[in-house]
Formats: structure tokens, sequence, C-alpha cells
């Protein structure tokens, strides 16, 4: 008498174990992508804050950062010529990642 292997639970199985590795690996690639994002957006309002911080509109300053990376001013310094400004903000995602931050600065009197 030949016996026969039944191979018909294994495919099951294995599909059962890389069916949660693949969405917890798109989960995390959708994770980093936003905070990335955010951290872009984070680049540009410190960007933009300097600027206006460097034309003498420093009440603006965190209103604007808020409004365009939801962050908050860390902040406002002359150094020399220039105005610097410093944000952070959280990462937005339920990933271990640590806190946002951006610094960027322009010329004093600058129009």
């Amino acid at each position: 008498m030949i016996r026969r292997c039944d191979d018909g639970g294994s495919a099951t199985a294995e599909f059962a174990v890389i069916v949660p590795a693949v969405v917890l690996l798109i989960a995390l690639t959708a994770g980093s992508l936003s905070a990335v994002g955010r951290l872009v957006r984070l680049e540009h309002a410190v960007a933009q804050a300097a600027r206006l911080a460097a034309r003498g509109e420093t009440g603006r300053v965190a209103e604007l950062v808020a409004a365009i990376a939801d962050a908050r001013v860390e902040a406002i310094a002359a150094e020399g010529d220039l105005v610097c400004v410093t944000a952070s903000a959280v990462p937005g995602v339920p990933l271990p990642l640590p806190e946002l931050s951006a610094r960027s600065c322009a010329l004093e009197g600058g129009r």
C-alpha cells in the first residue's frame, strides 16, 4: 500500500503567516510616508516663518507655523544678520518616531 502526503493545508498556513506580515509592512510604509510629508510641511512652514520674522513680523510666526504644519515654534533668534526660527511637531502617526524638528534662517530686513 502506498501512502500519499497531503500538502493541501500547507498553502493555507503559509498564507495565514504571510498576510499579517504584508499588512504590517504596508502600514509601516504608509506611516513613514505620512511622517515624511509632515516633515516637508514643517520645513516649508519654518522657511516661511523665518522670512516673516526677518521682516519684523514676529507676532504672526507662531500662527503661520501652526496653520501650515500644525507645529509649535520653539525659538526665534537673531544670529548676526540672520533671523532663525526653530519649530517642532509630533510625527502624527502611531509609530515610535522621534519628534520632528526643523530650523530655517533668513536675512534680517530682507524683502
